[in-house]
């Protein structure tokens, strides 16, 4: 379980190149197989963003998207009224040569 923590990026509201940053130093100085790259609500459009940069430009050719998990999440709110947010998971992994 702490393995996926580890690799796991989760998308907010910093900078958009601090997450591209990351999931490139995931893939080169701690030589990870899978990153998963995390987003929930409005932060869902950035985190396509980010894995696609990180993809087509940074790591062109050394990685590729394993998977897309789309789902969603329950919680209350301060009223205590009970929403719903969307999720996204987007795995990342190496390209086996």
């Amino acid at each position: 379980m702490s393995e996926d923590k580890d690799n796991s990026i989760f998308i907010g509201g910093k900078p958009f190149m601090n997450y591209v940053t990351g999931v490139v130093m995931q893939f080169t100085t701690k030589e990870a197989d899978e990153v998963i790259v995390k987003s929930r609500g409005k932060f869902i459009s950035r985190a396509v963003d980010v894995a696609e940069v990180a993809r087509k430009r940074f790591m062109k050719g050394q990685i590729d998207i394993k998977d897309i998990i789309v789902d969603s999440e329950e919680f209350e709110n301060k009223e205590g009224k009970t929403v719903r947010v969307s999720t996204m998971d987007i795995v990342l992994c190496k390209i086996k040569k």
